[in-house]
């Protein structure tokens, strides 16, 4: 989902050639995201380089460490089959409580994909929380995705089960190598409930001209999860009250749609919207529509990454909801928004190390409104919360990538700490 890096035209064609390689190599059956992803994942070591021939050979490196997601049909069962991962481990200390620091697993993926035929596969994703799941721990077992999908036509694609939703930068390129910082930006995890997957059915079609476009019917959120005595909603009003196909109430369905212009070398645009009655026929909810917009864009100009996005979710009809629950510490918002700009440089070595320095932006606010539930009873909206975060990537390994960096909260100053990561992806 993240756009190309080219440092000149001439990139431009080297990358063409290295998409007629992958695809000879049996990526035809790839959507086009997983092409664009593995196209990124070629150009980001290469961003730095000067000349067309080390250019060209950090591109055919970095595609050996690309998760390749699919497999070209043999009359051996086992060539039929692709295994990828990834995940990572990170260390958090807060500046003014050193006894808050922790040390994590955060997390740990295994992938599969089989390839029926040479138009149709199952891809899925398990994962593996916190190192350790059982009642007494922190860790959670989860099937990230898990879905059948069915090529149309050379830019059309069809796919069931439980997938990813195409929303912001992140959440179809949520590995760790593939964004700057220890962990998932602010905005994307409060408000875009990043890694977001549902369970459903979706198109998606690109043309020659660099546009991608999805549309799908999925289940969404239930509003019932609500917990008022608990802070998670304030924290991630939609996260809290995602049902990740476990049992989901599916009263009522919820469409998505997205588009994406790669067709300038170096530059993204995209928007997405998702919505959906979250009431799920619960007694007590009634017209309870989660609505969740966004846009975004990406350009990278020589050697430089710039990015930004603003997200804005609504609850429609909370009123009522809120009502039975004054009192408590978390009510239900009517509304929540979100955005950032981020920008870093990549420097590249000649042991094709790559540093890559970065700066974030960002303002949230989970709740910027309530529905009015008469005097002396209406909650205050928050104030936004502004976070900075500056830090650095060093890829000095085919997938592998160490990160360290520093965030300063504006509004609570008790969450500044500094992070230290190590991730990887193959």
């Amino acid at each position: 989902m993240t756009s190309l890096f080219r440092n000149s035209p001439r990139i431009a064609t080297l990358v063409a050639v290295c998409t007629a390689l992958l695809t000879s190599a049996g990526a035809s059956a790839a959507t086009p995201a997983e092409l664009e992803a593995r196209l990124d994942a070629l150009a980001a070591q290469v961003g730095a380089l000067q000349s067309e021939i080390a250019q060209l050979k950090a591109e055919r490196n970095a595609s050996a460490a690309t998760p390749a997601m699919t497999a070209a049909p043999t009359t051996e069962t086992g060539a039929n089959v692709q295994w990828f991962g990834y995940g990572e481990l990170n260390y958090s200390r807060p500046t003014g409580d050193s006894s808050a620091a922790t040390a994590d697993v955060g997390r740990f993926v295994l992938g599969a994909s089989y390839a029926f035929d040479d138009k149709t596969r199952f891809v899925s994703e398990l994962e593996l929380e916190h190192a350790v799941s059982s009642a007494d721990d922190p860790g959670e077992v989860e099937v990230e995705q898990a879905y059948i999908e069915r090529r149309l036509s050379d830019h059309v694609f069809a796919k069931a089960g439980l997938f990813l939703i195409p929303v912001g930068l992140l959440n179809e390129n949520h590995e760790p190598t593939r964004y700057y910082g220890v962990f998932r930006n602010v905005v994307e995890t409060a408000i875009v409930p990043t890694t977001w997957r549902e369970g459903g059915f979706a198109v998606q079609g690109n043309t020659d001209g660099g546009l991608r476009w999805d549309l799908g019917v999925s289940t969404g959120f239930n509003l019932s999860k609500w917990d008022a005595t608990s802070t998670e909603g304030q924290e991630e009003p939609l996260g809290s009250i995602h049902q990740e196909l476990a049992l989901a109430s599916a009263g009522d369905l919820s469409v998505f749609g997205a588009v994406n212009f790669t067709g300038v070398p170096g530059l993204r645009l995209g928007a997405s919207v998702f919505t959906g009655d979250s009431a799920q026929g619960q007694p007590g909810f009634d017209n309870n529509r989660v609505t969740l917009w966004e846009g975004h864009a990406r350009w990278n100009p020589g050697d430089w990454d710039l990015s930004a996005l603003y997200a804005h979710g609504s609850i429609s009809n909370t009123r009522d909801v809120n009502l039975t629950l004054v009192g408590n510490p978390s009510l239900v918002p009517a509304a929540f928004f979100g955005w950032y700009a981020e920008a870093a440089y990549r420097a590249t070595f000649a042991n094709d190390w790559m540093l890559a320095p970065f700066a974030r932006y960002e303002v949230v606010n989970t709740a910027s409104s309530y529905a009015s539930l008469g005097a002396g009873l209406t909650p205050d909206a928050l104030e936004d919360e502004k976070i900075v975060t500056a830090g650095f990537n060093l890829d000095f390994a085919r997938g592998v990538v160490l990160k360290i960096d520093y965030l300063h909260f504006d509004r609570d100053d008790d969450n500044d700490r500094v992070d230290l990561g190590l991730g990887y992806q193959f």
